[in-house]
């Protein structure tokens, strides 16, 4: 399996629509504290985008209403993954990412053969309070030599140069977060983003 090296994680199905018109192919939607309702329509609306461009859309933890949605990757965090029922999404064919921050989350989500595995942070992140030091870019030689075939992704803190850097330490794909969506020209940005891990 090979992942876009760029892959933009936004907050809501309109900024998948954003990024998807800028250029992206793998777009993660996670949204936080939102009414399940208001919820399902955002996956449906994002998975309809998605589709329709010819990209893969990715739903962070809520896997039980992207499995019914119809999606088909989920990314679940190490306290999401223990709970989520790995055998029915994989029944779907749901693909799966998981986060990792130490060996032994590593060991945890190998176990589970995942589609890809995550690394973070990278470097310090402002999005918010991580009980881990960040990785730095030994650690990513290091999770690429363990994870083999499958792809690495690196993420947190990431700006466009940092992102350069971690790709040539051995990530396969680099995830942002703040550095688009919060920039004063988003979409200027995802260019910059677009021009460095497409080369």
């Amino acid at each position: 399996m090979t992942l876009d090296r760029f892959y933009p994680i936004v907050p809501d199905a309109d900024w998948v629509e954003r990024l998807l018109a800028w250029g992206a192919r793998l777009i993660q939607l996670r949204i936080k504290d939102c009414p399940e309702p208001a919820l399902r329509t955002e996956i449906e609306q994002a998975r309809d985008a998605c589709a329709a461009a010819g990209a893969q859309l990715v739903v962070n933890d809520h896997w039980q209403l992207a499995l019914d949605a119809g999606c088909d990757f989920v990314h679940l965090g190490q306290e999401d993954f223990v709970g989520a029922d790995i055998a029915a999404l994989r029944r779907a064919g749901m693909r799966i990412g998981i986060s990792t921050h130490d060996h032994a989350e590593l060991d945890r989500a190998l176990a589970k053969a995942p589609d890809y595995v995550a690394l973070g942070p990278i470097y310090p992140t402002q999005l918010k309070q991580m009980p881990w030091a960040p990785q730095g870019l030994a650690r990513i030689a290091e999770w690429k030599r363990l994870v083999g075939a499958r792809p690495l992704v690196a993420i947190g803190g990431l700006t466009v140069a940092r992102a350069e850097l971690c790709l040539v330490a051995g990530a396969d794909c680099v995830a942002v977060v703040g550095d688009i969506v919060r920039h004063p020209d988003p979409s200027r940005q995802a260019d910059a983003w677009l021009a460095a891990t497409r080369l």
